[in-house]
């Protein structure tokens, strides 16, 4: 069986981070790529960080009910394809996206057993100190994304989990937890209970 992890977070908040460590420390999860239009930024990848596509295109598969999930954020589209799923139950693993508010919306729609973990800094000043140190954007972009964040932020109860996010290694210890917990869970393990009950079932007590 195959656990989807939604984990969402304002720009800035170290999201990339985290789930970067977390997928080194986790063989069994796999992470999903997501198409968008926008161009590549720095030392960004095709097929690492994104698959690049127009927008032309990314409106095609649209119309083919080709994503799970998709939105539009700074007039550039960006989604989820549904062949990574299907890959991941293939290989038997955990699936991890990282998409924002309004695409974990639409996907625990169609995924309600998707478990959903938003990740927090601490506080405005320390996103903003943040973004600042990253001098990837404009004054103007900065004072955008902290107005996009205090309203991503109001969205947190959709969320299964909050991470806040102050020390790194702290925070990726609790999303390892939050995983192995999830696949504890008794709809995971019925595969694995039902051998050990017909143990007890097929055992006759001795005289």
């Amino acid at each position: 069986m195959t656990t989807v992890f939604i984990i969402s977070a304002p720009s800035g908040s170290g999201k990339s981070t985290l789930v970067s460590r977390l997928l080194q420390r986790d063989p069994q999860l796999v992470f999903s790529v997501s198409f968008t239009t926008r161009p590549p930024r720095g030392v960004e990848l095709e097929g690492k960080d994104y698959h690049y596509i127009s927008r032309e295109e990314f409106e095609k598969r649209l119309l083919n009910d080709e994503f799970l999930e998709h939105a539009e954020v700074f007039g550039n589209y960006y989604g989820t394809h549904r062949n990574i799923l299907d890959k991941a139950r293939s290989q038997g693993k955990d699936l991890v996206l990282d998409i924002d508010v309004q695409g974990a919306r639409q996907l625990k729609d169609r995924l309600p057993d998707a478990v959903s973990i938003f990740i927090l800094a601490p506080s405005r000043r320390e996103l903003e100190e943040r973004l600042r140190s990253r001098s990837e954007d404009s004054q103007e972009v900065i004072e955008r994304r902290l107005r996009d964040a205090a309203e991503e932020i109001r969205q947190y109860r959709q969320y299964d989990y909050i991470v806040i996010n102050r020390q790194v290694e702290t925070s990726v210890d609790t999303l390892a937890a939050i995983v192995r917990a999830e696949r504890a869970r008794r709809s995971r393990m019925e595969n694995e209970i039902r051998p050990i009950l017909e143990t007890f079932e097929t055992y006759k007590m001795r005289p």
